[in-house]
């Protein structure tokens, strides 16, 4: 072969090649210190702007026993970080004129009609109050859901849940009436939940790797969940969820696994006011109602203990998502009122400030970390990405 023929296909390789995700090194070394320390065995992390990824890498390892290296692609139970979808999911409908955010649930559940108010009265639910944790539903029963298989099975359930205040009149973190939310997309949709947000938004927006059930080559791909000895301060594995969702209801609370540039899809749509790469969404109309906080001034959030004094006046909540107030300390002091996003039980996080134009996507999966952005991990990949961009 000659060499104008070697340099050619050189050439031809290196242009065909992918080119390098972006890194901001403050960041990378940021989770670098957070794995020596043993505070995580590892961790993804996106920052991206209305222009794109600005950053993507994936730190330490997926698994300590095997020395599985974290991997962009890594899975993680993002938990809570399901319930944004859900609210998206809604308002989609909404922006068909298929339902109003403002309609009672026993529209679309008759069977709620039944459902009483502590003293006694109509409940009468509306879309917005489930989805905004002020409906005073109950739970299910823990015991009971284990045995449901759809949506369907878990309305006798959500039913049965004594109510535990008056709708309206106090915000408490509640998984059923996410779940709710749920059940109604897929009546008014005549889809199942899952089958309707695969098609309505993982599809499109290339999220080839958010599930509510993953596949065998995707459980391979499962970072394992650590919990830090109280003692030693060594990682140590924590079982995750045995059945990965299989024969399970698509649970809108928490029932979704995801990968970090997936999700960070999702956020930037939402960061592009409802659009990403040339398609629409949500409107303009319902980027504000999931944005806008509907709490009024009832304290919300994961800070209404005496000890965080008044912070719950700082959070509102939209449609499933926690929406910053007022900036206060730790995360919070970084991001700008209007920020918005959720978080999940293993650690996970993320926040789309408007303001700034920036979405930031934290990946990990610990167990025992504080609710919120009361966390090391929160607020050492908030400061370095926030240290790295421009204010």
């Amino acid at each position: 072969m000659t060499l104008p023929r070697i340099a050619a296909l050189v050439v031809a390789a290196t242009l065909a090649a992918p080119a390098p995700a972006p890194r901001i090194a403050s960041v990378s070394a940021a989770m670098q210190d957070l794995v020596a320390r043993q505070e995580v065995s590892g961790a993804v992390t996106v920052v991206a702007t209305r222009g794109g990824v600005v950053h993507l890498d994936a730190t330490g390892l997926a698994d300590l026993a095997t020395k599985r290296p974290m991997t962009p692609d890594t899975l993680f139970w993002i938990a809570s970080m399901t319930k944004p979808i859900t609210g998206a999911a809604i308002l989609m409908l909404q922006d068909e004129g298929k339902l109003k955010v403002s309609d009672p649930v026993a529209k679309y559940l008759p069977a709620f009609e039944t459902l009483r108010t502590p003293s006694g009265k109509p409940a009468n639910l509306t879309i917005t109050q489930v989805l905004t944790h002020t409906s005073g539903l109950g739970e299910a029963d823990p015991v009971a859901a284990r045995e449901a298989r759809t949506l369907t099975d878990m309305e006798r359930l959500w039913l049965a849940a004594p109510m535990q205040y008056e709708p309206g009149t106090q915000w408490k973190y509640t998984q059923s009436g996410i779940n709710v939310a749920g059940r109604i997309v897929e009546v008014v949709s005549g889809k199942p939940f899952d089958v309707f947000v695969r098609e309505r938004l993982f599809d499109p927006l290339g999220m080839k790797d958010t599930t509510f059930s993953p596949s065998e080559a995707q459980r391979a791909r499962l970072v394992t969940a650590y919990t830090k000895h109280k003692d030693t301060g060594v990682l140590e594995a924590t079982p995750h969820r045995a059945d990965y969702g299989v024969g399970r209801p698509p649970f809108g609370n928490g029932g979704l696994y995801s990968t970090g540039p997936d999700y960070a899809r999702f956020a930037q749509m939402l960061l592009n006011g409802g659009t990403l790469d040339g398609k629409r969404y949500l409107s303009a109309e319902a980027m504000r109602t999931l944005t806008t906080p509907l709490t009024g001034d009832l304290p919300t959030g994961f800070f209404q203990g005496e000890a965080w004094g008044n912070r719950g006046a700082n959070y509102g909540w939209g449609l499933a998502t926690c929406i910053l107030k007022t900036p206060h300390d730790g995360v919070a002091s970084m991001l700008s009122p209007g920020t918005f996003g959720h978080g999940g039980a293993w650690g996970t996080q993320a926040w789309i400030d408007p303001v700034k134009g920036v979405a930031y996507v934290l990946m990990i999966q610990r167990a025992g970390l504080p609710n919120s952005d009361a966390s090391d991990v929160r607020l050492a990949f908030q400061r370095a990405a926030a240290a790295a961009l421009p204010q």
